[in-house]
């Protein structure tokens, strides 16, 4: 299974426009060779590069889907697809990359599974992993980076 994107290639830069410099919207992204048995996807997008003094925990969770159908091949530029879980800034929505000191990471991984998962709306990513334990037929991973352009007045 695999997940890209057309707006950035595997270890490449996040175009501004998916961030909060930008329109803050989601990049397309595209799957491929999902399992025929997946009975559903999640699709969680994290940033693990915080500094300890914003999260104790280093990480920030920008975007959390799931049960998304395993036929999608394709999430389009600003569309969500299954059920939205809470990120860290508290939404049911995609957060673009914002990294307050330097360039940042993003992971966003896929997981197929054989089942739908039994969550409701805003369900934290802690949940979702929880949920998904010994239900994962295959999991892929796109990594962007971004660093925000200082601002000189």
């Amino acid at each position: 299974m695999n997940i890209t994107s057309t707006a950035f290639g595997n270890e490449g830069k996040i175009p501004s426009k998916y961030t909060c410099d930008g329109e803050n919207i989601n990049p397309p992204l595209f799957f491929k060779d999902v399992p025929d048995k997946a009975k559903s996807l999640v699709l969680i997008m994290e940033d693990p590069d915080v500094p300890i003094y914003i999260r104790q925990d280093g990480m920030w969770n920008h975007w959390i889907l799931f049960n998304i159908p395993p036929e999608t091949t394709a999430i389009g530029t600003n569309q969500q697809i299954g059920m939205p879980g809470i990120t860290t800034s508290n939404k049911l929505k995609y957060g673009g990359p914002c990294p307050p000191d330097r360039e940042h990471r993003y992971f966003l991984k896929l997981f197929a599974l054989d089942t739908m998962l039994n969550l409701k709306e805003g369900a934290t990513k802690e949940q979702v992993l929880e949920a998904i334990k010994g239900h994962v037929i295959a999991e892929a991973e796109l990594m962007g980076k971004y660093q925000r352009v200082k601002q000189t007045s």
